[in-house]
């Protein structure tokens, strides 16, 4: 007599489905309409899910959009974990290395801000908080903010020998994040200017060529002031 096959470990369960459809379609309310102008009813008609159900995983409103933060999160620490190593990892052993791996950081920053369906839902939720900030945001800047931010300051302090923590490589590694995260706020407007229908791989490819040349010629910039010190101490004037 065959034994029916067990269940496998990856199937989900109804009630995590029902979850995750309300998380996602809040994400989507919240980011496109705000928190005061997304109703309950919408959500959970956007989830097709039995409005009790928002009440019954996430206690209410607020609680799911606390869901949808630490969704953004979980999502975004895989990405740049990916991109820059994990905060425990080991820093890079060359100078070289450090380079390279900021080069990396920024093409899969772009694969994803740039050219993933997903990230859309997820920046506009995030430029909502930034707007208002509430408990959402505080869960976003501490479970990715802060701690990607830092990483990409370590690794340029290895690439470049600016210590990680100077406002000179704060404001740096900022720069290096807001030239990616324009393609996707200002997405319609690039479109139109640059005469595409979309923003693909292809697209994409562009924007890593150009966001790089800009990296190289600032690493180039730095290290060429670093050999000159009557330059540095121009500047610093």
């Amino acid at each position: 007599m065959s034994k029916k096959p067990s269940a496998s470990h990856h199937e989900v369960s109804p009630a995590d489905q029902t979850r995750a459809a309300l998380v996602h379609a809040a994400l989507k309310l919240f980011g496109r309409q705000g928190f005061d102008g997304t109703s309950t009813r919408e959500i959970a008609a956007e989830a097709k899910a039995n409005i009790g159900s928002i009440a019954y995983h996430f206690g209410s409103k607020e609680g799911l959009r606390i869901a949808a933060a630490d969704y953004i999160v979980d999502t975004i620490q895989v990405i740049a974990g990916q991109a820059t190593g994990a905060a425990q990892a080991a820093s890079p052993t060359t100078p070289e290395a450090a380079r390279a791996q900021l080069f990396t950081a920024l093409e899969r920053m772009v694969g994803f801000i740039v050219a993933s369906p997903q990230a859309g839902e997820i920046v506009q939720f995030v430029l909502r908080e930034l707007s208002h900030p509430t408990a959402a945001l505080d869960r976003i800047y501490a479970g990715v903010f802060e701690p990607t931010h830092r990483r990409l300051c370590q690794v340029w302090e290895q690439a470049t020998g600016e210590a990680a923590e100077s406002e000179a490589t704060r404001l740096t590694v900022f720069t290096l994040i807001g030239q990616v995260i324009y393609f996707r706020i200002g997405r319609e407007a690039v479109m139109r200017r640059m005469g595409w229908r979309e923003i693909g791989e292809a697209e994409a490819a562009k924007v890593v060529a150009v966001t790089a040349d800009n990296l190289g010629a600032i690493l180039t910039a730095h290290s060429l002031a670093a050999r000159n010190p009557a330059t540095r101490k121009e500047g610093k004037s």
